[in-house]
């Protein structure tokens, strides 16, 4: 993409309204601008980023075994006056009456939504285990929405649901999810530490919820500093094994690491030794939560098993914040001068900075680079302003691409342009075509 040809709305002052770094930097760097209270549209840039989130959610999900597909914003009250939540969720869920006078909402989650269509098409143990999943807009009516799109009113969620024959199979699918998670959140650039929480108006005694430390989380959290040592890597895991997910989900939790909610001093005292007893403040990214047949016994979800008899299925329900994720990997990786994006959710894959615009030799580098780059799979964004290098390179910095090449009249004199990490700030001179093999080399297999 060519600077000149794209919508980058990016702002010199930062917005009185921007109380963390994330909604700073998202506004600074045109990436949404507010509609409403908790609203925002995405501009192409935050677009773009949200879309390649979204798409290692898809991934990692169907990796994992689980089934996309697709769920209105709007539900009827009825199923959740069945499930008996609709006088029990609070102020938070929008409510709406159509101009037939029928109960609406605007979901903030699916789970009587997705049991009514379990229920209705499928009746045996045969069809089991099955994992639905979508990603979908939610609204929350927040009585204070700030934070940019951390804790906004609309937002962007992946619900997935599981339906299963007994406990042990919806634990095994609670396991999968955790796995499937941190493989998601490792290939977004996050750590994000599973946690012991409260399941809320939820529900169930299973649930752990995903937190990226940093200094505006909204949880306080308490953990054991070895945890942070975890990596779960390229590390291959078979979904339906059993003891394989088990076994990722002993590694990732047998130490100490609880949010505020479910915290007991006493056991971190005597379960932690005190030089790695650490208390912070998280971002919650996910959630996971096995809840037995709470919902499918109230809304007649069942199966006949292999007795002949009928049967509620087992459930859980998992999700992620897609677009909250957006605003924790920037709270977790930035500078002074702007975002740093990790390369597995990067807008662009690299920038082009043409220092002469105009001259013939540095406009023949730059078209070169940008052929090259697009011939490989790649998306570079070319600055070719007619602006000052300065101002280019501010620009580059605050919008946070992990890598740039610069071509100027000097360094082509010598044959060379300049790579530079946005992360570290080193530079080196090569040749304009060793610095695209770099480039496809770095991200090979993304």
């Amino acid at each position: 993409m060519r600077l000149t040809r794209y919508f980058l709305p990016v702002l010199k002052e930062t917005p009185s309204e921007a109380q963390i770094v994330s909604h700073r930097l998202m506004l600074r760097a045109g990436m949404i601008k507010q509609a409403s209270a908790g609203i925002y549209s995405w501009l192409p840039l935050g677009y773009k980023v949200l879309k390649r989130i979204e798409q290692i959610v898809h991934e990692e999900q169907i990796r994992a075994g689980h089934i996309p597909m697709l769920m209105p914003t709007l539900q009827s009250a009825d199923l959740w006056r069945e499930s008996g939540r609709y006088d029990d969720y609070g102020q938070e869920m929008l409510r709406i009456t159509d101009r037939h006078g029928r109960d609406m909402l605007y979901g903030p989650t699916n789970e009587e939504l997705i049991t009514d269509i379990f229920r209705a098409h499928v009746s045996s143990y045969k069809d089991l285990p099955l994992t639905l999943y979508h990603i979908q807009w939610k609204f929350r009516d927040e009585i204070r929405p700030r934070f940019g799109v951390m804790r906004g009113r609309e937002f962007l969620m992946k619900d997935g649901y599981n339906f299963d024959l007994d406990k042990d199979a919806a634990l095994h699918a609670y396991n999968r999810h955790l796995v499937s998670y941190l493989r998601s959140y490792e290939r977004m650039g996050l750590q994000a530490i599973p946690m012991r929480a409260d399941g809320g108006p939820i529900g169930g005694d299973y649930t752990h919820e995903f937190l990226v430390l940093a200094e505006t989380g909204e949880s306080e959290v308490f953990y054991d500093s070895a945890i942070t040592d975890l990596k779960f890597g390229d590390r291959a895991v078979d979904y339906d094994s059993v003891p394989e997910c088990q076994a990722v989900l002993e590694e990732f939790t047998s130490r100490y690491a609880r949010t505020d909610e479910t915290h007991d001093a006493a056991a971190f005292a005597a379960q932690v030794p005190e030089a790695r007893r650490r208390t912070a403040r998280g971002i919650e990214v996910g959630q996971i939560f096995y809840f037995g047949t709470k919902y499918s016994e109230a809304m007649g979800a069942t199966v006949v098993g292999p007795d002949g008899q009928r049967t509620p299925v087992h459930m859980g329900s998992h999700g992620i914040g897609v677009s909250r994720l957006l605003g924790a990997i920037i709270e977790a990786s930035h500078d002074e001068r702007g975002i740093i994006w990790p390369e597995g959710v990067t807008p662009f894959h690299c920038g082009i900075v043409n220092l002469k615009q105009g001259d013939a030799a540095a406009d023949a580098a730059c078209e070169g680079l940008y052929k090259a780059l697009t011939a490989k799979g790649l998306e570079p964004l070319y600055d070719d302003r007619a602006e000052r290098a300065g101002a280019k390179f501010a620009t580059m910095d605050l919008i946070g691409l992990p890598w740039r090449i610069t071509v100027g009249p000097r360094g082509l004199e010598k044959g060379v342009v300049e790579l530079t990490s946005r992360r570290s700030g080193e530079s080196e001179e090569i040749s304009p075509e060793a610095a695209v093999d770099r480039i496809a080399q770095i991200y090979a297999g993304r």
